[in-house]
């Protein structure tokens, strides 16, 4: 069997791996987080989408619960629902977490070819020129701008200029492994980590808010109590 034409070898090429990333503080994740995160990555058939909690984030006020919790939580959330996961990274880092530096440690463990979406609300998406080195966050990667119904609001001028000579109409048509835009419709949910921590502390349920799997965390927990 050693007289086969090496040259004549089939050849398979398989498609770039394809990586969304969803970051927050997650205090505490709820359903609107997943739902959201799991439509985009069955609408895009991402191989992984990776909830990535934020340890010190630049923009918002200090996390109510510890990181620790908030970690526990997420991955109570997504166990067994793939191809949702957990990336802690930026709760290893003793430093506040700029999404820059995240995006740059996740493409030196990535192939070049690979497809790496960052998801951004639309507040986030018009708050990036406050962000830390946010004209180089397209350098790695795509950015999914996840449209509410409810987001009218027109982006900062410093963003006009992007949008114009950036974006794409539709997000399967996104090219190569980084550097353009595209806007994903979410089915609106109204739900927020801060009605859920208000609710909380004035000793309310808040079923089918969350999984059960961090309500149960939650309990035996006692987070977000008044005491606390």
């Amino acid at each position: 069997m050693g007289d086969l034409d090496p040259s004549a070898a089939v050849t398979t090429t398989t498609a770039p791996q394809r990586i969304g990333i969803l970051g927050g503080t997650f205090d505490p994740v709820h359903i609107g987080h997943l739902r959201g995160a799991l439509e985009v990555a069955d609408a895009l058939a991402l191989d992984e989408l990776r909830l990535t909690p934020s340890a010190r984030p630049p923009h918002r006020d200090t996390p109510q619960v510890s990181a620790q919790d908030r970690l526990a939580m997420v991955e109570c959330a997504v166990a067994g629902v793939a191809p949702l996961v957990v990336d802690a990274r930026e709760l290893l880092r003793d430093k506040p977490s700029y999404t820059i530096d995240t995006l740059e440690l996740m493409r030196a463990e990535l192939a070049a070819d690979a497809q790496v979406f960052l998801l951004l609300g639309w507040d986030a998406f018009c708050g990036l020129p406050t962000w830390h080195r946010w004209e180089e966050l397209l350098q790695h990667c795509h950015i999914l701008v996840l449209q509410r119904p409810d987001a009218d609001s027109e982006p900062p001028d410093a963003l006009r200029n992007l949008l114009a000579a950036r974006s794409v109409s539709d997000p399967l048509a996104l090219k190569g492994p980084s550097g353009q835009i595209a806007f994903v419709w979410q089915t609106p949910l109204a739900v927020s980590a801060t009605q859920i921590r208000q609710l909380l502390a004035s000793g309310k349920s808040v079923r089918f808010l969350v999984p059960d799997a961090v309500l149960a965390y939650i309990d035996a927990h006692g987070l977000y109590r008044a005491s606390n």
